[in-house]
C-alpha cells in the first residue's frame, strides 16, 4: 500500500480502467486530479504489479475529503477498501486533518456497512438532474 502526492501512470491506468469514466474524458479526468490542490494522496494496492485497490484523500484545512475508492473485482471481500481508506486517514492526520467525509452512492450495499463501521453517518442526500 502506498501514498502518492500525485497519481502515477499506474493509478491512472487502473482508474480509467475500473471506473466509469469514459475514453473520452480521461484527459479531463487527468487534468482535474492534477488540480486537486495539495495535500492529496493517492492510495494503491498492487499485489504482483496488478492494482488491487486505489482511493483518493484531499486535505483541506482540517477535514479530508474521501473519493473514489475502487476495489477491483477479482480483490473484492478482502478488506483492501478499508484498507486504503484507513491509510488514508491516517496519512490525512499527518497532514493536520482531524475530521473526514466522503460521499457515497445511496445503492452501493458493499461500501455503506464499511463506511458507517467507521463512524460515518449520512448528513444529506442529493441528485444529479439532467435537461430533457
Amino acid at each position: 500500500m502506498q501514498i502518492f502526492p500525485q497519481p502515477t501512470q499506474a493509478w491512472i491506468d487502473a482508474f480509467c480502467v475500473h471506473s466509469p469514466v469514459r475514453p473520452e474524458h480521461r484527459d479531463t479526468m487527468r487534468r482535474m486530479l492534477a488540480a486537486i490542490e495539495p495535500p492529496v494522496g493517492f492510495a494503491f494496492v498492487e499485489m504482483e504489479g496488478r492494482p488491487m485497490a486505489m482511493a483518493i484523500g484531499a486535505v483541506q484545512d482540517d477535514h479530508m475529503g474521501l473519493f473514489d475508492v475502487l476495489v477491483m473485482p477479482e480483490a473484492r471481500r478482502r478488506g483492501l477498501a478499508r484498507r486504503v481508506s484507513e491509510s488514508l486517514y491516517a496519512w490525512a492526520y499527518s497532514q493536520g486533518a482531524r475530521f473526514a467525509y466522503l460521499q457515497v452512492v445511496a445503492t452501493n450495499q458493499s461500501a455503506l456497512p464499511l463506511y458507517a463501521s467507521q463512524g460515518f453517518r449520512t448528513a444529506y442526500g442529493y441528485e444529479y438532474r439532467v435537461m430533457p
